[in-house]
This record gives structure tokens, C-alpha cells and sequence, in this order.
């Protein structure tokens, strides 16, 4: 266990509102992966249906403003753990088999401040935190895990399901393995093999399975379970019981599987009285890779995809249920993140013994009840290692320039192969105002000089913080990755 010193956080944390005399709700976040802002029913996605998320939406919490410190999968995921921005702990990218680093041990992960409150806790599905046994999930708070240590397209097997060609993109990478292990162990076993695209079908059913299992058996004592489904990353595929169910074809089978799969969470929770003081949270990594096209999703309108700091690659779905505490469905427009979950859930049981200040704010008062407060103002998008590419205050957002991959005027791929990446240069600074122009097509840079100057100096707060490859700036207060030891 970590040692931890006593740090005063309430500026951050805020310790607005604590059950810690109550009863402790039990917790479940819901992880997707590569899943856009517009890939579920309520938010308009078309030729099948989610009604069970649409129904979590409509009467708990459904956030509009919600983003992913950074569009990809290593980094989004270390942020969602740890309340922090990924490269203040050195964390990046999509760390591929045998990455001989991972999520530094000193950082405190949600399950970790969940055992100091008596939590059973347990995750399942994909990792990506490091795939060595020092990196995975027991070393990081979790008593077990069952899952793929990094992304479902890290193996030796092409998108079409067959073998990886000779020198080809693939062609490196070991066996994927279905972990599992737990606290007591040093090495996981590998339950089983995926070695076919028949062996992806089975993920989200094998998840769910799982999920419903350790939710029966730990009823009575608080849990905390993390589930971070595969799917919709590719290659994407579904279980027979879905194949060919809807009208958007294959995509639209996976996404109405895992509305099937939130939905016996629920039913397990209420069958086993667990439904009214469980904290259900479902939101996703980043935004789609669109040039995947009918293999993955959409972001509703908003600019680019994953691995961009445009809003179609950090601007995410978030629903959130608790009856105890949500007593009317509400739809939260203000700036939040997902780094804000693991404050929010530190607020909701007082946890005030953590070794450092975090990035993430509290959004508990968004849960308790309709409030217009300001909690968020600020946000930093970074990039790569380090390359800070744009800061927002409130509505205004300040794109500086960088160089990034764009599916902007290329035709994407079909039935599972990916189409080309385009250059895309953001050669000035722009300007803008998402209130009005969320799809970022309006430069107001020079109308509004004194925004400019204001975000500028935002700018310089994160790179004096954090700092910023792209105007070579270290940063005072990064910490180190997690390395093998020699």
C-alpha cells in the first residue's frame, strides 16, 4: 500500500456532501472504448437502438459538456483512475504488448481509495495500464481482475480474421490473452486464447457474465467494479444472439449488445436489492476512429475523432444513475471531465488522505440536484507525450498550433479495414466559441482579442505546470511513468 500523507485537497476535491456516516452506495463504471459522442440512441444514433442507456440517460444524469483528458486509450484510462491529467504522470498514448512501463505504483487509483473505505473491488476487461504482472490491475487496488491487458487489435491477426502476414502491421505482436488473477497471485493465468474473430464475439458476453457474478456474490458488502468492455474498439464483432439484429449492420449489433449487457447489470442490481444506492457511471474513452467507418461510430457533429484534441475526439458520452441521491432525470451542460469521477467519488465518501493534488473537481452537486454552478472552467488538451494543442475556459477554446493526423477529405475503410489518415496542419492560433460553433468551423480570433489574450495566459499556467514539447517546456510538477526495474 502506498504511503499516504494527509494533504488538504478540498480545493480540488471539495468536500461539498458525505455519505461517510451513511451507508456506502456501491460503484460501477462502465468503460467503452473507441465509442463516440453519437453512438447511442439518445444522442441520435440511427438504425438501432440503446434503451436501456436511453432510459439511464432520461432519469439520471446525462452530461453534454463531458471530455476525455486525451483521445486514446492509455492515457484516457490512466486519467479516468487517477483524477489526473495523463502527462502530468508521464503517461501516453496506447502502450502496445510488452511496453516494459506502465502506471507508476505510487499513483493512487479509485479502487485503491475504495479499499481504505472496506470495498470488495474488481475489474474486467481491458487494461492498458502496462501488461507486465507489476502493472496490472492487482498492483493498482483491485483484488481480481478478468480481461485483455491492452486494446482487442493488438495480436497476430489481420482486421479480415486471418493470419497476420509476413512483415505486416500485426505481425509482431504475441497471442491476445484472457487474463485473470487476482491479489494473491504474482503471475495471471490465461483462461483462454482470442485467436479468431469468433473469439472477439464472445468478449462482452464473457464480461458481462463475469460482472453479474461478482455482483451477486458481493450484495452484501460494498463493491466497487470496473468494467472496460473491448468493444467498440476494432475489430468489432458480436455474439450470435446479436449478429445481424440491426438495420446499421455490424456496428449497430455490438452497440445493442452492450445495451444488453448494462441492462443485466441493472436487472442483477434490482434482483438482488442493490438498485436504489448503486452508483452507475457509463461514459467512454474517447471519440470514434472514424476512419474505420461502418466498423466504428460517429461524433454527432463535432470536429474529427479519436486521437485529435478536436471535440469529436475528446467530447465523450457520460450517463450516470443513483436513485438514492437522482431523484429526476437531469441533462448537465456545464464542463466537466472524466478525470472529475474519481473527485466525485472521493466527495461522496470523504476521502481526504491523498499523497498529491489532483486535476479532477468534484461534480457531486450536479448529481444532488439542478444547479447552473460553474465547477469546471479550465481544460487542458494535450497530446502525444506532451504537446499541448488547445486550453479552455469556459466556453471559449483556444486551438494553438500543432500538426495532427485528420480524417478530414479521405474516404474511410469498410467491413473492418481502415482507410488513410489525412495531414491535418493547424498552422495559427484559432478561437473558438463552442456555445455557438461546437463543430469548430468559425475562427472569432479576431473579434475577440481579449479572449485570446485571456486563454493565452491559460496556456502558460499549463506549460509552467505541466509543461509542453511543442514550445519545449518541462513542466514543474510532472511525475515519473512506472519502468521495469533493471
Amino acid at each position: 500500500m502506498k504511503k499516504i500523507i494527509i494533504l488538504l485537497i478540498t480545493s480540488v476535491i471539495g468536500v461539498h456532501f458525505s455519505f461517510a456516516q451513511q451507508q456506502k452506495p456501491n460503484i460501477i463504471i462502465v468503460f467503452m472504448d473507441d465509442m463516440g459522442y453519437g453512438d447511442v440512441s439518445v444522442n441520435g444514433a440511427l438504425d438501432y437502438h440503446t434503451p436501456i442507456l436511453d432510459k439511464m440517460a432520461a432519469q439520471g444524469i446525462r452530461f453534454t459538456n463531458f471530455l476525455t483528458p486525451q483521445a486514446t486509450c492509455t492515457a484516457s484510462r490512466s486519467a479516468l483512475l487517477t483524477g489526473n491529467y495523463p502527462n502530468r504522470m508521464n503517461m501516453f498514448g496506447a502502450f502496445g504488448p510488452n511496453a516494459k512501463m506502465g502506471l507508476n505504483p505510487q499513483e493512487v487509483t479509485i479502487a485503491e481509495m475504495l479499499k481504505e473505505f472496506g470495498y470488495q473491488t474488481h475489474m474486467i476487461g481491458k487494461w492498458h495500464l502496462g501488461n507486465e504482472p507489476e502493472f496490472l490491475p492487482t498492483k493498482q487496488g483491485f483484488d481480481s481482475y478478468v480481461g485483455l491487458p491492452y486494446s482487442n487489435d493488438m495480436w497476430p491477426v489481420e482486421y479480415d480474421g486471418t493470419p497476420a502476414k509476413a512483415g505486416g502491421r500485426v505481425a509482431h505482436y504475441p497471442v491476445l490473452p484472457l487474463l485473470s488473477i487476482n491479489k494473491n497471485q504474482q503471475i495471471p493465468d490465461t483462461l483462454r486464447k482470442i485467436q479468431t474473430l469468433k473469439d472477439q464475439a464472445s468478449l462482452t458476453g464473457t464480461y458481462t457474465k463475469d460482472a453479474v457474478r461478482f455482483i451477486k456474490e458481493n450484495k452484501k458488502k460494498p463493491f466497487f467494479l470496473y468494467l472496460a468492455h473491448s468493444m467498440t474498439h476494432v475489430p468489432i464483432a458480436a455474439s450470435a444472439a446479436f449478429a445481424g439484429k440491426s438495420k446499421q449492420g455490424e456496428f449497430g449489433d455490438v452497440m445493442m449488445e452492450i445495451d444488453w449487457s448494462m441492462g443485466q447489470l441493472f436487472k442483477t442490481l434490482k434482483e438482488n436489492k442493490l438498485d436504489k444506492n448503486t452508483l452507475v457511471i457509463f461514459t467512454s474513452d474517447n471519440g470514434p476512429w472514424l476512419n474505420f467507418g461502418n466498423h466504428n461510430g460517429n461524433a454527432a457533429g463535432f470536429r474529427e475523432g479519436k486521437g485529435t484534441s478536436w471535440e469529436g475526439g475528446t467530447r465523450i458520452p457520460c450517463f450516470i444513475s443513483w436513485p438514492a441521491v437522482i431523484k429526476e432525470g437531469r441533462v448537465v451542460n456545464q464542463l466537466s471531465s472524466s478525470m472529475d469521477i474519481f473527485a466525485t467519488i472521493a466527495d461522496v465518501l470523504g476521502y481526504k488522505s491523498h499523497p498529491y493534488q489532483i486535476d479532477g473537481i468534484s461534480f457531486l452537486p450536479y448529481l444532488k440536484k439542478h444547479t447552473d454552478e460553474t465547477l469546471r472552467r479550465e481544460f487542458y488538451y494535450y497530446y502525444n507525450r506532451n504537446d499541448l494543442e488547445a486550453v479552455r475556459l469556459d466556453q471559449w477554446k483556444l486551438v494553438l498550433p500543432h500538426n495532427y493526423r485528420s480524417y478530414e477529405g479521405v474516404a474511410p475503410g469498410d467491413d473492418g479495414q481502415g482507410g488513410p489518415y489525412a495531414k491535418g496542419q493547424q498552422r495559427e492560433m484559432a478561437l473558438y466559441d463552442l456555445r455557438r460553433d461546437p463543430g469548430e468551423r468559425y475562427n472569432v480570433i479576431a473579434q475577440y482579442p481579449e479572449k485570446k489574450a485571456e486563454l493565452l495566459k491559460l496556456a502558460e499556467k499549463a506549460r509552467q505546470d505541466l509543461g509542453d514539447n511543442l514550445t519545449n517546456q518541462e513542466g514543474a510538477n510532472r511525475r515519473p511513468i512506472g519502468k521495469l526495474k533493471d
